[in-house]
């Protein structure tokens, strides 16, 4: 299969080519004003010869050498040849156009050897000149490539953290489902009702790198919704918001992990007045989510355990933001989750 032309670096070598030229044609300007629009002509015919000379000499021939030395017989060979377009080709390629009449000749009394003396510099200036532009070309676009590996590594997983995500949620409602089927509650239909709504939301709505904090308000309050069908009065659920800017983009599904660690590891294990206390506040573009919940006292403190879904969001926070703090603790048979993201930090 034949290798595609990379279009961006043929591109490259035209404009270091046109580059070059106008540099030699600054100089001239100063020099020779009288034959100065001639002269830049007669340069044209030389840079072009160069820039494509060039192109092979670099994308090609030195793409040959290889360690050890003795396996480069062939790319001297080459080098070689490529010496000679250098010198006697590029003199001779004057002589040609001269020939032809397009090329002035405003050295006529230039011997041969002088003459390819004098275009060899020519060609040297040039080989540099190309080599330093190449070396800076070659460095920006190799950090442009790293750019784009450390994006799709990123993008990659995010999406892998996502993809435990929805199955962890899923798996835990699901539960909660058949807790309800088990127990032949009649709040079954309207539980499986509202998941129902749930993954639509997920499926249609979140597929994308953000949703304004709307949308991530509704899922969360129609998780909980979902959530208190399992219970009876006596859990007490509040859910508080202060925000300046209800548009205001958030990544889908990042404040979810939040809440149902609250249920999943806090109301579910607790026998007397549970309890969930929800704060959400966007004030500037700083985010404060406070979740309390009520937890199981016991006589002595246990060290607090990050379940998959904090140790996932964490992750999540990593790759999404420069300035956040997510924290939890324990303390009086209460469980606090607080998460502060400064929402203008994206990584």
């Amino acid at each position: 299969m034949k290798k595609a032309i990379d279009s961006k670096l043929i591109k490259f070598y035209l404009y270091t080519g046109l580059g070059f030229l106008l540099l030699y044609s600054f100089g001239e300007f100063f020099e020779y004003r009288d034959t100065f629009v001639r002269r830049v002509i007669n340069s044209i015919f030389l840079v072009s010869y160069l820039t494509l000379l060039n192109y092979i000499f670099f994308e090609k021939i030195l793409r040959l050498f290889r360690w050890p030395c003795k396996k480069n017989q062939r790319a001297f060979i080459f080098l070689f040849v490529a010496i000679q377009f250098y010198t006697f080709g590029l003199f001779g390629w004057r002589k040609l156009w001269i020939q032809l009449g397009i090329y002035i000749d405003y050295t006529p009394n230039l011997s041969f050897l002088r003459g390819v003396a004098v275009h060899s510099q020519f060609s040297i200036a040039c080989i540099i000149f190309f080599a330093i532009v190449r070396n800076i070309y070659n460095n920006i676009r190799l950090r442009e490539k790293n750019n784009q590996l450390r994006i799709e590594k990123k993008e990659a997983e995010l999406n892998y953290l996502k993809s435990q995500t929805n199955p962890h949620f899923l798996f835990n409602t699901l539960n909660n489902i058949y807790s309800l089927a088990r127990d032949k509650n009649d709040l079954a239909p309207e539980s499986i009702l509202r998941l129902s709504k749930i993954l639509r939301f997920m499926l249609y709505e979140t597929g994308g790198e953000s949703i304004v904090i709307d949308d991530e308000l509704k899922i969360i309050t129609d998780y909980i919704a979902l959530e208190k069908l399992r219970y009876d009065d006596s859990l007490f659920v509040t859910l508080n918001t202060d925000i300046d800017n209800s548009k205001q983009s958030l990544p889908p599904l990042l404040l979810i992990p939040l809440v149902e660690n609250a249920f999943k590891h806090g109301v579910s294990e607790t026998r007397n007045e549970p309890f969930v206390d929800i704060n959400l506040i966007v004030k500037q573009q700083q985010l404060l989510f406070i979740v309390k919940n009520s937890i199981e006292e016991t006589a002595t403190e246990q060290e607090v355990k990050e379940n998959i879904g904090l140790s996932n969001l964490r992750r999540q926070l990593a790759l999404l933001y420069k300035d956040y703090d997510l924290s939890v603790g324990q303390e009086n048979a209460v469980f606090t989750s607080t998460l502060r993201i400064n929402l203008t930090s994206n990584v």
